[in-house]
């Protein structure tokens, strides 16, 4: 199994008759998935090989090896696609992938180690970053400029501003 897999895509279901499937794609451009052929489960086992894929909003309709039938597309609604980290294309040089800061030490400017990121969401409203503390309960904080203003992946870490607690 690769030692990281990012999840790019899940399957939302049928469309048409003929067995395709309707992906919501998690990638910037939805088609680059046609790019990754072969799609993983979350243990990194085989889940689906696309044939084609064409663009609908919010993602594609494809064909993959391992569904024939409209029924087998409904079945598979629901279903997470994955790839390994490594098939992505190297990010430019100042940029990074969420799923790297994932892991990485978060520290005040003065190097105060606030814990750890936990994981990386967006509900709607932006990037925000869960942060674990050695103890305790997980914190959100959001990923701007503001509160994160270096990211130091070389190094490991994140230098960030706690939002004030508030009474």
């Amino acid at each position: 199994m690769p030692d990281k897999l990012i999840q790019v895509a899940r399957v939302a279901g049928a469309f048409g008759v003929r067995g395709e499937l309707r992906i919501t794609t998690f990638t910037e451009d939805p088609m680059s998935l046609g790019a990754f052929k072969a799609l993983l489960r979350q243990d990194g086992s085989p889940a689906l090989t696309l044939t084609s894929a064409r663009p609908v909003k919010g993602g594609v309709v494809a064909r993959a090896k391992e569904i024939e039938t409209r029924e087998q597309a409904e079945a598979a609604r629901g279903l997470r696609l994955f790839i390994p980290r490594e098939a992505l294309p190297a990010p430019e040089e100042d940029e990074f992938y969420l799923t790297d800061l994932i892991g990485a030490a978060v520290e005040t400017p003065d190097g105060e180690r606030l814990g750890e990121v936990k994981s990386v969401q967006d509900f709607g409203a932006g990037d925000l970053l869960e942060v674990q503390p050695a103890s305790g309960p997980s914190w959100w904080l959001p990923f701007t400029r503001d509160n994160v203003p270096e990211v130091k992946l070389a190094e490991g870490k994140l230098i960030a501003i706690p939002p004030e607690e508030t009474e």
